[in-house]
């Protein structure tokens, strides 16, 4: 060391501030949760391509909104695998959404079977996946909402917000 020089150690092991740390929704059940949205994706997904592309005409609506759904489960999946406060309300909005999207597809199979000559994924309640599609929101949901109670994030109210 010559004079007047400080000696300075720079390590690899010092966390570093310059970008906040996202906050990780796939810890516990989370893991879970991504693994049965993933499971839909391919389902809902290659389900409704192979319905499109080969017979269209015959349930344009039902096969359209199994599509939706495979969009639905795949933004979800990657809300969930990205982490952080915006991705964790993301999640939250879609799997509202996705609920929603169940509760009414579900309705409306049962009220008026004649709309949908084929099942789409969320018919009478997702009874042809087991009931996953009817099941895997509201635990998401609630999912999501102890993740942000657990690390007390919330928004202008303070931590009572959630």
């Amino acid at each position: 060391m010559t004079s007047g020089e400080a000696e300075v150690a720079v390590t690899d092991d010092e966390p570093r501030t310059d970008k906040p740390q996202r906050q990780k929704l796939i810890t516990g059940p989370g893991i879970l949760l991504v693994w049965l949205y993933g499971v839909m994706v391919v389902g809902a997904v290659s389900r409704s391509a192979v319905q499109i592309s080969t017979d269209f005409g015959k349930a344009p609506l039902a096969y359209t909104l199994s599509a939706i759904a495979g969009v639905v489960y795949g933004f979800i999946t990657y809300s969930l695998v990205r982490g952080g406060e915006r991705a964790r309300k993301a999640a939250l909005v879609c799997c509202a959404a996705e609920l929603a999207g169940v509760l009414a597809v579900g309705a409306w199979t049962l009220a008026e079977p004649s709309a949908f000559p084929d099942a789409t994924v969320w018919s009478d309640f997702g009874m042809g996946y087991l009931f996953i599609p009817v099941l895997l929101p509201v635990t998401a949901v609630f999912w999501l909402r102890k993740s942000r109670a657990r690390t007390g994030t919330a928004g202008a109210g303070g931590p009572a917000d959630a």
